[in-house]
């Protein structure tokens, strides 16, 4: 019987979202404090987790993306500077919180938790981390506790450009230096942002010398020739790239209304918050008076009743009050359920499968996702980590599994990605469809640039470097995503607006062959992404 394998890929998203003007830190801080977010409640914590597996000597294999755009805002002094003081006020305001809930015990307890949680993220990342968790994730896969997949430069989707191998190859190639900047390492993996897949697309990752990818459901089970053990075992293009496929299992086990793991009454209740819900001049001085409101965390209401008391600063009976010791047992019977469901899957593909050698289940989380909407889901996953180290399958990554690359069945996957309705499709909905236009034209103009100015150097070069970079932030789908959801969508127009803006600028400037020395520079300083960047790895390719 073959035997029996799990991977547990989690993917991370960040927009570039970066600002150096206090007055611009104050009016975006509800966008900015996204990444701050991340960094305290999934980060952070995730580094956490390694240490007390490691601890307890449980084993474990992680698969992780960790995007260019969000390690070089991890990486960046002046960022980092600021989540600093983020903290310092997340810590004076859970404070103040602790004190005006004190007459609640239950209260005071949530209200103290948050509060040492601030406290040890801000020891813990100034002291022990030295400001910087990329070296330790680098650490943790060189220790071969965790597998980081390189992906491109920023977000794009790449079927919308799959007829431009020249911006496809840039943003692979962006994405490859930028793995090997932050991790020292070249990569075995290739993650096709949102999991787009189009035909085409293969031959471009393949040519960087990627050994293998991964591939939504749709793009393998409707492959021309059908994969002869399904998802449950490795498949390769007709250039030998190998493709794992990965099932999200968000939107039915973890999010569905009616017996998702994330909606049980046991949980925490994501959209109640206390800075939402408290008198603005409470909330001095983590968020000034009359500026727009983001969450600071300290939350006290569970899932048991979401619609009634929707006015309450703190629940108003004692079965509405979150309880970590409930949500902690229901999440020992939520891991329990899915080991035993993985377990169960894998059994049954093992008996039907062709090969002898193993069956694998791939399983896609997204960890923005989870942080937004299911405070538990780590320590979910370290339960299931705990549970499947004594179970019947053993939880790895895709790259120990490529020992019989070459002799993988060939398929021809069909387009599709893990988006919309599983094919992208709410990337160009009636509210960001305008962007792809200026988009495409800024490529189609970038191309012409490389090579009209293949060996410019000095000003000139600097420009290029500039647009190129203004570029890709346009291009990532991180912003069409936000408009289509309608999350911040003034400040994402004036973002997207601005980069297109600024890209126009060079192109005119090297019309015109004029150029404002001081706009360059101020503009360089705004978005100091990926420093060693190169314009002409956007020349047309043979």
């Amino acid at each position: 019987m073959a035997q029996k394998k799990l991977v547990l890929l989690l993917n991370a998203n960040q927009e570039y979202i970066r600002h150096l003007q206090e007055e611009d830190v104050k009016k975006y801080a509800p966008e900015i404090n996204r990444l701050f977010e991340a960094i305290t409640d999934t980060y952070i914590p995730l580094l956490w987790m390694f240490e007390r597996l490691d601890s307890e000597l449980i084993p474990y294999n992680l698969q992780l993306v960790l995007p260019p755009v969000l390690c070089t805002l991890l990486e960046d002094t002046v960022v980092q500077a600021q989540y600093v003081e983020w903290l310092t006020r997340a810590e004076l305001f859970c404070t103040k919180e602790t004190k005006r809930v004190a007459k609640n015990k239950k209260l005071q307890t949530l209200a103290s938790a948050r509060l040492e949680t601030i406290k040890k993220c801000k020891a813990d990342f100034t002291e022990r981390y030295g400001m910087r968790l990329i070296p330790q994730f680098a650490q943790y896969q060189k220790a071969g506790k965790i597998e980081i997949m390189a992906t491109c430069g920023t977000d794009i989707f790449m079927p919308f450009y799959k007829d431009m191998k020249e911006i496809l190859s840039a943003q692979v190639e962006t994405g490859l230096l930028a793995y090997k900047n932050f991790f020292g390492e070249v990569p075995d993996g290739f993650w096709l942002p949102e999991l787009g897949y189009a035909e085409g697309v293969e031959s471009v990752v393949r040519a960087y010398g990627f050994n293998y990818t991964v591939l939504d459901p749709r793009s393998t089970m409707l492959a021309k020739e059908l994969p002869e053990d399904g998802i449950f075992y490795p498949c390769r293009f007709y250039n030998s790239l190998a493709v794992f496929t990965a099932k999200k299992i968000e939107e039915k086990v973890i999010f569905d209304e009616d017996d998702g793991f994330a909606v049980n009454p046991a949980y925490r209740n994501e959209n109640r918050d206390a800075a939402f819900d408290l008198p603005a001049k409470d909330l001095v001085p983590f968020i000034d008076n009359g500026t727009a409101r983001y969450a600071s965390g300290c939350k006290y209401f569970n899932r048991s009743n979401d619609a009634q008391n929707d006015f309450a600063v703190i629940p108003v009976n004692e079965s509405e009050i979150y309880s970590p010791e409930q949500a902690f047992e229901q999440i020992q019977k939520d891991a329990e359920f899915f080991v035993s469901s993985i377990s169960n899957e894998l059994n049954k593909a093992s008996e039907l499968a062709k090969n002898d050698d193993f069956v694998c289940e791939t399983v896609l989380l997204d960890l923005d996702n989870l942080r937004k909407n299911w405070s538990e889901g780590l320590q979910w996953i370290e339960t299931v980590l705990r549970k499947a180290a004594a179970s019947d399958f053993e939880v790895t990554t895709c790259k120990s599994l490529l020992k019989n690359q070459y002799n993988l069945q060939k398929i021809v996957p069909y387009y599709a990605s893990n988006l919309g309705a599983g094919y992208g499709e709410n990337l160009l909905s009636n509210k960001n469809c305008w962007m792809m236009r200026y988009v495409k034209k800024a490529s189609e103009r970038m191309v012409d640039l490389a090579d009209r100015f293949p060996t410019d150097t000095g000003l000139k070069a600097r420009l290029l470097d500039l647009a190129a970079k203004e570029l890709m932030i346009a291009q990532d789908s991180g912003w069409a995503k936000m408009l289509d959801e309608d999350i911040s969508p003034e400040y994402v127009k004036k973002i997207f607006t601005e980069s297109i803006h600024a890209f126009t600028m060079v192109f005119d400037s090297l019309g015109s062959n004029t150029v404002s020395t001081e706009w360059l520079t101020n503009l360089e300083a705004e978005h100091p992404l990926f420093p060693w960047m190169n314009y002409r790895i956007f020349s047309k390719k043979q």
